[in-house]
């Protein structure tokens, strides 16, 4: 029996066109797409995405539940979390087993802040010889970047990306230290982000987005007022620097004006 491989594949941020062709082919050649979802009675994101843009018809497809809580690095996991990854990873196993390859296609890359990796790591765990390969995504940031048209970073400026469910002081600490910050998993904590924001003095230097390259699609540059029920698909990015228009431009533009000016007097 051939050794069968794990696929873990990064869906992008949402659009179905942002998945890559890699991504694209893998989901179309594994016979099993083995795709997370976030509550028990529910469907999976990534495999609505997927569904788009991959003919399903004769694969064998089944949900794996991920309870949503907070992880921290260094320690060990609530039970019901570890217990829903050695389900999935058992699962998986039992599939690869049989020669099977299987597709796991999560949200964005699976290397930001993703459950990919968590799976992976209990698979290791109960068999450390399985074959598992990463295939990376678009993510969220990207995206947003693009339908902005706002850079993430330029030069010498320094990034972070962080889950805005972060404790205020330690959310203080990254705003005053970056030159642009990236939040994560913005739509239950806005109005505290927002608080923050206003706090440092860089409210008006954030801009959020909902649902970025998805229909529906919501761009907002002024925060001074917090938008009602924000989309689980919410991003933010805050630059320290402004917009667009680097310093570089701005003086350009600046020069340009003086010359209209003075060519007028």
């Amino acid at each position: 029996m051939r050794d069968a491989t794990l696929h873990i594949i990064g869906t992008g941020p949402g659009d179905p066109d942002l998945l890559t062709l890699k991504a694209l082919k893998t989901l179309t050649a594994c016979p099993i797409i083995a795709a997370p979802k976030a509550t028990p009675g529910g469907s999976s994101t990534a495999l609505a995405i997927v569904s788009q843009v991959v003919d399903l018809a004769g694969k064998d497809i089944f949900e794996l539940y991920f309870p949503m809580k907070k992880i921290r690095a260094g320690k060990a996991p609530e039970r019901d979390v570890s217990l829903a990854w050695q389900t999935a990873a058992a699962k998986i196993i039992a599939c690869l087993d049989r020669g099977l390859d299987v597709a796991f296609p999560t949200l964005g890359d699976p290397a930001i802040y993703s459950t990919g990796y968590y799976l992976y790591d209990t698979l290791l765990s109960m068999r450390p010889d399985v074959r598992v390969k990463f295939h990376a995504g678009i993510p969220a940031m990207s995206c947003c970047s693009a339908e902005t048209a706002m850079p993430i970073c330029l030069g010498n400026e320094m990034l972070a990306v962080v889950p805005a469910t972060f404790s205020d002081e330690r959310l203080r600490s990254t705003l005053e230290k970056f030159d642009t910050i990236v939040l994560m998993k913005v739509h239950r904590v806005l109005p505290r982000i927002c608080r923050l924001l206003q706090e440092t003095g860089l409210l008006n230097r954030a801009v959020l987005i909902e649902r970025a390259g998805m229909k529906g699609e919501r761009i907002i540059r002024d925060l001074s007022r917090i938008p009602e029920n924000p989309h689980y698909f919410s991003t933010m990015i805050i630059r320290r620097n402004g917009g667009f228009q680097t310093h570089w431009v701005r003086k350009e533009l600046e020069a340009e004006a003086l010359l209209a000016e003075v060519s007028v007097i």
